[in-house]
C-alpha cells in the first residue's frame, strides 16, 4: 500500500499547482467559461444546480441569445422565463433568476459572495462560484464535486446526513486550499475534477492530479467515499387526465404555492377534474421528484360539452393548443408523455384517439 504525501493542508502549494496545470490541459470549452461575466455566471450557476451540464448547454445558449444580461432578463414576463426553462426541472431557480434579475438591473452589481447570497434561491455555493469566477474573490465553492473529492483526499469516512451537512464539515478544508490568486479557476477546477476524473461511481485515479496526496486512493475505499446516510424513499400514484378537443389539449396550471413546479403546467389530476371511474389508463409513466417517485397513471377521456363547459370556467384549467405547445411552460415529463399520446401512435384506451 503506498504512502500518502502530507495532508491536504499542508500540501496545499502543491495541490494548488498540480490541480491549476491539469485544468489548463483538461477543461471543457464551457459556453460561460469562453466569455465570462457576472450575468453568464449566474445563470450557469442557477441552471447546473441539480443538472447535469450537458442537459444544460443547449438551455444557457438558447437563453443568453434570447436575454443577454440582467436587463433584458429584467424585462421578461414569468410565463416566458419558465417556458424557457420547461425541461430543466426545479423551477424555483427560474423565477428566483427572474427575480434576481429584476433586482440587479440598472444597478451596480455585486461583487461579493456575502452580496450575492442576500438574494433569494443564491446560496453559499452559488454566492461563492459567482464572486470567484466573475469577480476574483478568494472563497471557496463547495458542491457535491468538490466534496467527493475532498472527502477521498482528505479520508474523511464518517456518515454525513445530507450534502448541507458534508458541505459544513468541508467549507475550513476547501478555504484553505482555495488559490487566493486564481479563486475562480481553481474552483472551477476543484469542480471539474469532481465532474470528469474523481467521479462518484468510477473514480478515475490514474489520470487523477492529486492523487499522490490522496488518502482514499492510498487506502482502496474511493468509491466509497463520500458516506451519506440513506434517505427514506415512498412511492405514489396519481391519476391524470388526458383531454383533447378541437385541437386543444387541457392542462392544469399549478398554483403559486407548489414549491418546485408553481406556475408551470401539468396535465390534470382527475381530482381536479372531478373525475371518478376511468378504467385502465392509456400511459403509465413514473418520476422521482427529490426523495417520491410519482406513478403517473394517464387516462384518455371522452369529452362531453358539459365538461368543456366546466373546466373551461375553472381559472386553474387552461386550453392550450397543440400547436402551442412547444412554447407552453409544461414540465419536462408532462411535455414527453402529451407527445407520445398525440404522435400518431398515440392510443386510448380503447385504442383510438379520441
Amino acid at each position: 500500500m503506498p504512502t500518502p504525501e502530507p495532508q491536504p493542508c499542508a500540501a496545499a502549494p502543491a495541490i494548488r499547482k498540480a490541480l491549476l496545470a491539469w485544468f489548463a490541459r483538461h477543461r471543457r470549452p464551457l459556453p460561460w467559461r469562453t466569455e465570462v461575466s457576472a450575468y453568464r455566471t449566474v445563470v450557469s450557476e442557477l441552471m447546473c444546480q441539480q443538472t447535469q451540464v450537458a442537459t444544460v448547454l443547449p438551455y444557457f445558449e438558447r437563453w443568453v441569445a434570447r436575454w443577454p444580461g440582467f436587463d433584458a432578463l429584467a424585462r421578461a414576463r414569468e410565463a416566458e422565463v419558465l417556458a424557457a426553462w420547461a425541461g430543466l426541472g426545479y423551477y424555483t431557480r427560474a423565477r428566483n433568476l427572474l427575480a434576481l434579475a429584476q433586482q440587479v438591473a440598472g444597478r451596480p452589481e455585486p461583487r461579493t459572495a456575502a452580496d450575492w447570497q442576500a438574494f433569494k434561491g443564491v446560496g453559499p455555493y452559488t454566492a461563492a462560484a459567482i464572486a470567484s469566477i466573475a469577480f476574483g474573490e478568494p472563497v471557496a465553492v463547495v458542491d457535491g464535486n468538490v466534496i467527493r473529492v475532498l472527502a477521498r483526499v482528505a479520508g474523511v469516512r464518517e456518515r454525513f446526513k445530507d450534502g448541507a451537512a458534508a458541505a459544513k464539515h468541508f467549507a475550513g478544508l476547501a478555504a484553505t486550499l482555495v488559490d487566493p490568486r486564481r479563486p475562480g479557476d481553481f474552483n472551477q477546477a476543484m469542480m471539474e475534477l469532481g465532474a470528469t476524473v474523481c467521479r462518484k461511481a468510477a473514480p478515475a485515479c490514474d489520470r487523477c492530479p492529486v492523487a499522490r496526496w490522496c488518502d482514499a486512493r492510498a487506502r482502496g475505499d474511493a468509491a466509497e467515499l463520500p458516506r451519506f446516510a440513506p434517505k427514506a424513499r415512498r412511492t405514489d400514484e396519481i391519476s391524470r387526465g388526458l383531454v383533447r378537443h378541437r385541437g386543444r389539449v387541457l392542462l392544469h396550471r399549478l398554483p403559486r404555492d407548489a414549491r418546485r413546479l408553481a406556475g408551470m403546467a401539468e396535465l390534470p389530476a382527475l381530482a381536479v377534474l372531478g373525475v371518478a371511474g376511468v378504467g385502465e389508463p392509456t400511459l403509465v409513466r413514473r418520476r422521482t421528484i427529490g426523495n417520491v417517485t410519482y406513478e403517473e397513471r394517464l387516462h384518455a377521456l371522452p369529452v362531453a360539452v358539459a365538461d368543456v363547459r366546466r373546466w373551461t370556467r375553472d381559472p386553474a384549467l387552461e386550453w392550450v393548443a397543440e400547436a402551442a405547445l412547444d412554447t407552453a411552460a409544461l414540465t419536462g415529463p408532462h411535455r414527453r408523455w402529451l407527445g407520445e399520446w398525440l404522435s400518431p401512435g398515440g392510443r386510448t384506451a380503447r385504442g383510438r384517439r379520441p
